[in-house]
């Protein structure tokens, strides 16, 4: 399934629905009044708060549906498909060649930071280029949705606390990540960090360490790679991440980004107002995000 937060109307609050093929939703919460046993929350962030148990209910309800109402894509606006993601945990120099284009060194142990809500956004939104930095870059990332409380994860049962798999833009203010050696300020600016289109629960991706990953600005390729170049696979983050934190329902999992990023190309291929940024995550989606000056 892929399950989206949707609204009607600009100023009506996101509601979680399912895509029904490649151009319709249908509205979980209406769908789970009409044909399951409870309902299930409209609101994304209620929805994830269960995540599993949730998705579950959902595939089951939406495996015997039948004759209920459909909006077009065309006509919803896409929110980030959790609503709210409780933590965001990113994860750098976890491509070889990316590592190597960065002029750095392969870490020994994953390097985690993090973003925060401020400056998530949807997939249809633009990305905000603010005054602060005269240096934004691309990120293209296969990201992973935690789907129940997680503690502790032994590799073997990694894909047991996974939700689903989304996509997002890493954005980064490369001139104010590089001046301190602590990264934060330069990948939490306000309106940068795209997630969606929507969230692929897992059973729809039979291998997340086969995927082809891809950037484009304005058309042209910029990234090009496949997760299996993973440095850190999943189950390895899983299990790191939860020996030092729980993982928490509705939190996402950057997972790295290939090279050909803009910061290192020659010319420089850095972002500019205007810009438009489209990812691909093989068996994930698409997400197009419009740059634009504030």
């Amino acid at each position: 399934m892929k399950l989206v937060a949707y609204q009607k109307e600009k100023d009506e609050n996101y509601r979680v629905g399912v895509v029904t093929d490649s151009d319709t939703v249908a509205d979980v919460e209406t769908l789970s009044k009409q044909f399951g046993e409870k309902t299930l929350p409209a609101d994304p962030t209620a929805f994830y708060t269960q995540g599993e148990e949730h998705i579950e209910a959902l595939r089951k309800i939406f495996s015997k549906a039948e004759g209920y109402e459909t909006l077009s894509l065309q006509d919803v606006h896409l929110g980030m498909p959790l609503g709210k993601a409780k933590k965001v945990i990113c994860i750098g120099k976890n491509y070889q060649e990316h590592v190597h284009e960065m002029k750095s060194d392969i870490p020994d142990y994953p390097v985690l930071f993090a973003k925060f809500d401020n400056a998530i956004i949807g997939p249809e939104d633009a990305i905000f280029y603010p005054s602060i930095t005269e240096k934004l870059d691309y990120e293209v990332e296969l990201t992973v949705v935690i789907g129940k409380t997680a503690s502790k994860v032994k590799k073997e049962d990694a894909f047991d606390y996974i939700a689903g798999y989304t996509l997002a833009n890493d954005t980064s203010a490369r001139d104010m990540q590089k001046r301190t050696p602590q990264w934060l300020q330069g990948k939490s600016l306000d309106h940068t960090t795209p997630v969606g289109p929507w969230v692929v629960t897992k059973e729809e991706v039979d291998n997340p360490h086969a995927l082809n990953i891809r950037s484009y600005v304005n058309g042209e390729v910029r990234q090009s790679s496949n997760t299996e170049h993973l440095i850190f696979d999943i189950p390895f983050l899983m299990n790191f991440i939860s020996e030092i934190m729980t993982l928490e329902p509705g939190d996402i999992i950057l997972t790295g980004t290939p090279h050909g990023v803009g910061m290192a190309m020659e010319p420089s291929g850095l972002l500019q107002a205007g810009d438009n940024v489209t990812l691909e995550v093989e068996g994930i989606g698409t997400m197009e995000n419009q740059v634009k000056k504030v």
